[in-house]
């Protein structure tokens, strides 16, 4: 779902280029959509999720908890 196999992306010259996501990671936003589309998702707050990006966020922050291969989260720059 959130593989990215070879092709011309990134630095990488012409070979094949890690996931970025495990399988985890796919399996809790899987489950994230289905719990979206049914309208049981919940956020933080408890109010119902209706965005496929927040759906997604959810799922992505589940899998971080639990221990699966997700990239960091992009920090927000602070002004000095």
């Amino acid at each position: 779902m959130f593989e990215e196999k070879g092709g011309q992306s990134g630095n990488n010259q012409g070979g094949i280029t890690m996931a970025k996501y495990g399988k985890k990671a796919s399996e809790k936003v899987e489950k994230a959509m289905h719990e979206r589309k049914k309208g049981t998702l919940k956020s933080g707050s408890g109010k119902k999720v209706t965005s496929k990006k927040q759906a997604i966020a959810i799922g992505l922050s589940e899998a971080r908890k639990a221990g699966g291969k997700v990239p960091n989260k992009k920090s927000s720059s602070k002004k000095k």
